[in-house]
């Protein structure tokens, strides 16, 4: 079965990294501390994309109490999940440190537009860290108990 990450979610996830592309531009410190926060960013979007979530893709169908054997698919999905989950998390450690320096380099120069980004990327991070990781484990929890595994 193939999981597809919510189109709400890919969404914001480009709009994101379109933003930053346009930072990582910027000239002097406010340049450099976008490039930092980027290469931090990037491994960790590739691995929400490839196995935190697609997961959600399954909530409407499951919502409606449609449980079919091929969900179990996602299973190792969610395995990766909570073994990397701790990893993860320091990674939005690290980040959100990064994207601190970012927001003092943008307020130093006047870029309010940055640092209410530098605000955006923290919030999204807090929203996967609160909502959307325990989210994806419980859908994997839920069609394990469902289907008896």
């Amino acid at each position: 079965m193939e999981f597809k990450i919510p189109e709400p979610l890919k969404v914001e996830h480009a709009e994101l990294h379109v933003e930053l592309r346009k930072a990582t531009r910027e000239s002097g410190h406010l340049g450099e501390a976008a490039n930092t926060v980027a290469a931090l960013m990037h491994p960790h979007f590739v691995k929400e994309e490839k196995y935190a979530l697609p997961p959600l893709g399954l909530l409407p169908q499951l919502a409606q109490g449609a449980v079919t054997r091929d969900m179990a698919d996602l299973l190792p999905m969610i395995e990766k999940l909570k073994v990397e989950l701790k990893e993860m998390l320091r990674e939005h450690k690290a980040i959100i440190a990064a994207l601190t320096t970012f927001a003092d380099a943008a307020r130093k120069e006047n870029k309010l537009s940055y640092v209410r980004f530098a605000d955006k990327l923290i919030l999204h991070a807090r929203t996967e860290e609160e909502i959307i990781y325990p989210t994806a484990i419980l859908i994997g929890e839920y069609v394990k108990l469902k289907l008896g595994l």
